[in-house]
């Protein structure tokens, strides 16, 4: 059975759980939906993994594009979530237009960095039709910012904190939110 946002969301109010997994091509993106996988997050990880690059800043629309075309094509009933690249979220106006192009890809919903700023942005989306993940935490595109891979949200005021973004991310228009 195919995976949706629908299927998850219900799944989610029966406090059922489901399988994530990274992938960056068709032949893994096949063995993970023939091992029945639920969702295959096309990461921009993939700067690290596959490019040798030392984050995920140098990882393009275009890379993110490719490789979302690469797993769409090996998978069969997984969702498909897919990175919006770093400096892709510029104005509503770019981060549609990268959002349709990861859409037109193969991705069944795009995820997006950030904090209580990506409000507008996952509006945009959402009006139009595009599911979106608000990723919070630790987010590799704010690695400089956060003075590496550090854990967010320890002290109960952050997490808190945390919390109340995703509600609000949530309120926007969210579909999903990773922490």
């Amino acid at each position: 059975m195919k995976t949706t946002t629908l299927s998850l969301r219900k799944l989610k109010e029966s406090n059922g759980k489901f399988s994530c997994v990274t992938a960056y091509d068709a032949t893994f993106a096949k063995l993970a939906s023939d091992a029945g996988i639920d969702v295959l997050l096309v990461g921009d990880s993939l700067g690290m993994v596959l490019q040798g690059q030392d984050s995920t800043l140098p990882v393009s629309i275009d890379d993110m594009v490719y490789h979302t075309q690469c797993v769409s094509r090996g998978a069969q009933s997984p969702l498909i979530m897919a990175d919006m690249p770093f400096n892709t979220l510029n104005s509503p106006h770019d981060t549609l237009n990268y959002g349709g192009q990861l859409m037109q890809a193969g991705a069944h919903i795009i995820k997006l960095e950030g904090g209580e700023w990506l409000a507008e942005y996952i509006e945009a989306l959402s009006d139009r039709g595009i599911p979106v993940c608000a990723h919070l935490g630790l987010t590799p595109q704010s690695v400089n910012k956060l003075g590496g891979y550090r854990v967010q949200g320890k002290e109960a005021e952050k997490a808190n904190a945390m919390i109340n973004t995703a509600r609000a991310l949530e309120e926007a228009g969210a579909d999903m939110i990773l922490l």
